[in-house]
């Protein structure tokens, strides 16, 4: 696949300036005040693999809708641990409780947060979205374009932020070393709450999604960011408002309020989530960060090198 954006000399000297809502703190507080940390339910679930111990997990995400998910502990843990809490790809649900066992196999307690209202393309879902309004094109960009309380992401983020409570009051979880990761959509989840969320260890976003929004709508070759360009092609006037909208998701807008140390990946021939929507989130990004370029590979990313690479960086972070 040849290069389709920036050269990574351009990438890398970027100086993104990307417009901030005037209400945009205020936005957040308030919308996560509205829909604040309840006690999470977690039940035991015996999937034959004696190694991994999995809850099937329920916690109160945006207005206290139950949102599910898997928590996995390497059997046996004596101590609480440092505990990845994890975001899933666009399409994708939460899968089967045997599945994604990367993280509790490195000896991490893992939480995997369901995506409401997805689970179609490659592992299925069991959280729906009950707070859909207006029309939209198919996905989930437009979803809610009339204003950011009504969109999904807004809906979608504030999941994430209690995923992260609800990792935090397992027993076995140190709730001072929780380290939020996602690939493409996850990656931009684990951006947004890595901006909202105060004394995380850490994130890893993996060729995010979500990160100027407005650029990857203009240049992106395959959705979903052309969900927004279908969109406006016919909603001619509306692009104004869609984009203010849009702008209140945007993880590389949140991005300078992170703080927790970071380690990013970006693929140069992406031609779902451009580098230089990528890297406009790397730049802006607040807290201390680090970043593997894989010049040669699309969406995929560095695949399972980087995760190589994840598992020592992670290994070094929580250590310390």
């Amino acid at each position: 696949m040849p290069l389709t954006d920036l050269s990574l000399a351009e990438c890398l000297a970027l100086s993104p300036d990307l417009p901030e809502p005037a209400d945009l703190d205020a936005f957040w507080a308030g919308t996560l005040a509205a829909s604040p940390p309840a006690e999470p339910v977690f039940r035991l679930v015996d999937t034959g693999l004696p190694q991994v111990t999995t809850y099937d997990v329920t916690f109160a995400g945006h207005g206290g809708d139950p949102v599910r998910g898997w928590l996995r502990l390497p059997a046996g843990a004596r101590e609480p641990l440092g505990c990845v809490v994890e975001f899933l790809g666009y399409g994708r649900g939460r899968g089967l409780p045997h599945e994604q066992l990367l993280w509790s196999a490195a000896g991490h307690a893992h939480l995997l947060m369901d995506t409401r209202g997805q689970g179609w393309s490659a592992a299925t879902g069991d959280t729906p979205d009950a707070g859909a309004v207006g029309g939209s094109v198919p996905g989930f960009l437009t979803r809610g374009a009339g204003g950011p309380a009504e969109h999904y992401y807004v809906r979608l983020i504030t999941d994430a932020v209690r995923a992260v409570d609800a990792a935090r009051a397992h027993p076995a979880v140190d709730p001072a070393r929780v380290v939020v990761t996602g690939i493409s959509q996850g990656g931009g989840l684990a951006l947004a709450v890595a901006a909202l969320v105060p004394g995380l260890a850490g994130a890893m976003p993996d060729v995010p999604f979500l990160c100027d929004i407005r650029r990857g709508s203009l240049i992106a070759a395959r959705p979903p960011y052309t969900e927004v360009a279908e969109y406006l092609r016919l909603h001619r006037d509306d692009a104004g408002a869609l984009l203010d909208t849009l702008s209140h998701v945007d993880a590389a807008v949140l991005a300078p309020r992170a703080t927790a140390p970071s380690l990013f990946s970006i693929a140069m021939m992406d031609d779902i989530c451009p580098p230089s929507t990528c890297f406009a989130a790397y730049h802006r990004y607040g807290g201390p960060k680090d970043v593997r370029v894989y010049e040669y590979n699309g969406h995929e990313g560095g695949g399972a090198h980087h995760q190589r690479v994840q598992l020592d960086w992670l290994r070094a972070l929580l250590a310390s």
